[in-house]
């Protein structure tokens, strides 16, 4: 391993090792997608969904589409990371009265350990498309807190821990409807309730097409010796629609509104069938990791809309990817205010 790195590890997580004479720097599972079309009764879609290790096992939350095509979250369950149970009613939330606090949509979500709690950052119904977020300990009680933002707001992803006694959440500012813009930014709270200090991260271009349209945040940052390594989405609109791809950068460790690297080239594009062809067509949307002691990582994603799909890699290999193939776009290195 070359690059140290600081992180909840999984030993028992899946992985499988780098297919020989494969020159990419991430790798899909053999065995993709791991969940497919109607999965379960009255369910016709399960995608961009995020997971944690709980208890030995895996515990995750995962955007689920009924046969309205109305988007939920449930709670899944799993020994080995591939095969899940999904349970048959959504989340239930309650406000921090207790009262009850559902959502009248949610998807999207993210699944993020700070310190003993558990965070569940979603898009949410408020008055618009916005963030949604809540608590858990135990994986029964689910609290929701405060709307952090206005809307319209998307891709909310909380760092794993605090940075200088402060929460950090990276998110894009959106519309009401299928955006066709798109930077991050990144905001602070001391309290998990007022939020401020919002800063810009990185805006979308850069010389490449493939994130000239828009870009978001995705699974919670990782931190390395280097910086916060970021698995992110960016988006072109072609003359067929969307293309979502997944790229990598690296953020300053204490003020990660300033990007140290960022790479040129996507790590991941549409190429499978189960990524091209789909309820949305051309999709990766990376969504979670489980990252072993050894460094590998494992990347679930959700493809075209209707699957969920595994890919592989390593720390070494992303930072690598994104120092060797560094290219600065506008301010992405300045502070960001």
């Amino acid at each position: 391993m070359k690059y140290k790195f600081t992180a909840e590890t999984c030993d028992y997580m899946p992985f499988e090792a780098k297919p020989e004479g494969y020159d990419r720097p991430i790798w899909r599972y053999s065995k993709n997608p791991i969940i497919k079309r109607n999965p379960l009764k009255g369910v016709a879609r399960i995608f961009n969904s995020a997971l944690v290790p709980y208890n030995g096992e895996f515990i995750g939350v995962f955007r689920v589409e009924d046969e309205t095509s109305l988007p939920h979250l449930r709670l899944a369950h799993s020994k080995d990371g591939i095969h899940f149970t999904v349970e048959e009613e959504n989340i239930n939330f309650v406000d921090e009265e207790g009262k009850p606090y559902n959502p009248y949509y949610a998807y999207d979500p993210r699944l993020v350990k700070i310190e003993d709690e558990y965070f569940i950052i979603w898009c949410t119904e408020f008055y618009g498309p916005a963030i949604g977020l809540a608590k858990t300990k135990d994986f029964k009680t689910f609290v929701r807190l405060e709307n952090p933002f206005l809307p319209f707001n998307r891709n909310g992803v909380l760092f794993p821990r605090k940075i200088n006694g402060e929460y950090k959440m990276l998110s894009r500012i959106s519309d009401n409807g299928h955006t066709k813009f798109g930077d991050i930014f990144l905001s602070s709270s001391k309290d998990l309730k007022y939020w401020g200090c919002h800063r810009h991260v990185m805006e979308s271009g850069g010389s490449g097409w493939w994130q000239s349209l828009k870009i978001g945040g995705g699974p919670a940052p990782i931190e390395t010796e280097v910086g916060w390594l970021m698995i992110y989405h960016g988006v072109i609109l072609n003359c067929n629609g969307f293309v979502y791809s997944m790229g990598v950068a690296i953020l300053d460790k204490d003020e990660p509104s300033k990007v140290l690297y960022r790479a040129k080239y996507y790590v991941m594009t549409p190429e499978e069938d189960y990524e091209t062809v789909g309820f949305v067509p051309n999709v990766v949307f990376p969504c979670s990791t489980l990252i072993d002691k050894e460094g590998h990582i494992a990347i679930y994603y959700g493809a075209a809309d209707t699957y969920v799909a595994l890919a592989f890699t390593t720390i070494d290999e992303l930072v690598d990817f994104a120092i060797n193939n560094h290219e600065g776009v506008g301010r992405d290195r300045d502070l960001g205010r």
